[in-house]
């Protein structure tokens, strides 16, 4: 784990988003919004929370992160890459013939990608399964599973949820990006998902509800996660779908549309002024 420090992380968030949108701009295509949306969430996982080894990517006592969310796989690249597991040069090959940086991300092709995701529903049956095999191999390493709040529209996830619970995986965290859109609209209208804290609290699991922008609230959440004895833990994270871009925010046009390269000017100048 590394230093608590607000400061710092605040600014890797930005600079996360910035290159997210950098890499999509140079690809024309892939998703803006849910990669926006959690990338405060996944910063504070890979440069604060877990134990990881970019020079070891196979390290057997590393803590898991799963992609359930396999679309926002720009998110993940970057930050991959902003913590030393390739060169950061790489991200302009987002989507290219040849690039191990697909559209979704591939476990074998890139270090550091624990798992190959993007088929929405399955992340958190596997995060099971690898929080299982940890237990049995005595080693204290975690498991952290990122999820959009339109995935859990899938029956996989409520049976994988319900397990979680009957096998007392308090090594497992999953954390929801709660940032209310999915490509065909508001999840509200598409298929609603709420109570989602009642939900998982009668299937179980420990439930932390937070504000997913608020690094402070972040830190907090993960460090109460790996206190739970007995039983798993999720941190409902509120978010906005591109977040950290006035003109992306809440814009469910912005699920799967990768910036011009005049909202990739403009919203580098405001991600830059702001301090996001």
């Amino acid at each position: 784990m590394k230093k608590r420090d607000i400061g710092f992380l605040r600014q890797q968030a930005t600079r996360v988003r910035v290159e997210i949108l950098k890499m999509l701009t140079e690809a024309g295509s892939g998703h803006t919004g849910g990669s926006l949306s959690a990338a405060d969430v996944v910063t504070a996982l890979y440069f604060y929370k877990m134990r990881h080894r970019p020079d070891d990517p196979s390290w057997r006592e590393r803590d898991r992160f799963i992609l359930s969310k396999g679309h926002a796989a720009p998110l993940l690249y970057v930050v991959l890459a902003m913590t030393g597991y390739f060169d950061i040069s790489v991200l302009k090959t987002l989507r290219k013939i040849g690039s191990p940086l697909q559209g979704h991300p591939c476990s074998k092709t890139l270090p550091g990608v624990e798992i190959s995701t993007g088929s929405l529903g399955q992340g958190l049956s596997v995060s099971n399964g690898i929080a299982i095999g940890l237990k049995i191999d005595n080693l204290s390493s975690r498991v952290y599973c990122l999820l959009g709040d339109g995935e859990t529209q899938e029956g996989q996830v409520w049976e994988a949820a319900m397990t979680a619970a009957h096998y007392r995986l308090d090594n497992l965290c999953a954390i929801i990006d709660l940032n209310g859109l999915q490509i065909d609209g508001p999840v509200s209208q598409v298929k609603a998902i709420e109570p989602v804290a009642s939900k998982w609290s009668a299937f179980g699991w420990q439930v932390i509800d937070i504000d997913g922008h608020s690094i402070d609230e972040i830190l907090n959440a993960l460090d109460e996660a790996e206190k739970i004895k007995g039983k798993p833990s999720v941190i409902l994270a509120h978010t906005v779908k591109g977040k950290g871009v006035s003109f992306f925010e809440g814009k469910v046009e912005y699920h799967g549309i990768a910036p011009t390269r005049d909202e990739l000017e403009m919203a580098l100048k405001e991600l830059e002024g702001n301090g996001q």
